[in-house]
């Protein structure tokens, strides 16, 4: 979990700092971009926010698809699937040039959908490794919860979400204080941080934190 959501906040991060002020993962935040320069008649800059909608939607049906197919798979975990295509995406993204922004920005948002579709459950808890704003409303819904009813399991429950945005705003603090160094080679950062993940999730000892739902 840890690693996945670093890996979202660092995304977001590149994104938006190095690929022409595009969210990854924000898909909201895009479409009002969207619709701002659909209204102002600028057409160029509307396709600029569409891109990445449309690719993020890609992503979702991909990552549903691979999980269709290969969810029974004994050998690999669709998940650790999921994972390798977006290793190698992200991968490529990083010798993508400048000028090809849209097309660098579109892979990103397709590798993100992939990874919020896939890991949707952490030790029996919905959460989304991405995007914050869900797991705000649960946490604070557990929060509220446990203030009423002194239930223990509320309060943990409570403390998980906030440290997914956490670590979520850790992941995106680091990728704006190492977007000046490394510049584009910063999503190989993300890379390295979905590896970890994927190897985590290589069967054997049970580790804490990776009880994904199959």
């Amino acid at each position: 979990m840890f690693f996945l959501t670093l890996s979202g906040g660092l995304q977001d991060a590149y994104t938006y700092v190095l690929r022409g002020k595009v969210f990854a993962n924000a898909q909201t935040g895009n479409i009002v971009l969207m619709s701002s320069h659909l209204f102002s008649g600028d057409f160029s800059g509307c396709v600029k926010y569409l891109i990445p909608v449309l690719a993020f939607a890609a992503g979702t049906f991909a990552a549903e698809q691979i999980s269709g197919a290969f969810r029974n798979n004994t050998r690999v975990h669709w998940r650790q699937i999921v994972l390798a295509i977006e290793i190698v995406l992200l991968f490529l993204v990083a010798f993508i040039p400048e000028s090809a922004n849209n097309f660098a920005n579109a892979l990103v948002s397709f590798s993100c959908a992939m990874q919020v579709q896939s890991f949707r459950k952490v030790n029996g808890h919905p959460f989304a490794s991405t995007m914050c704003i869900g797991n705000l409303r649960s946490g604070m819904d557990a929060l509220s919860i446990w203030t009423r009813t002194k239930n223990k399991d509320q309060f943990e429950r409570s403390m998980h979400y906030f440290a997914i945005i956490v670590s979520f705003a850790i992941g995106s603090g680091f990728g704006c204080m190492l977007a000046g160094i490394l510049s584009l080679k910063l999503v190989l950062l993300s890379c390295a941080l979905l590896l970890v993940s994927f190897l985590l999730m290589i069967p054997g000892e049970k580790r804490p934190g990776m009880n994904y739902n199959r």
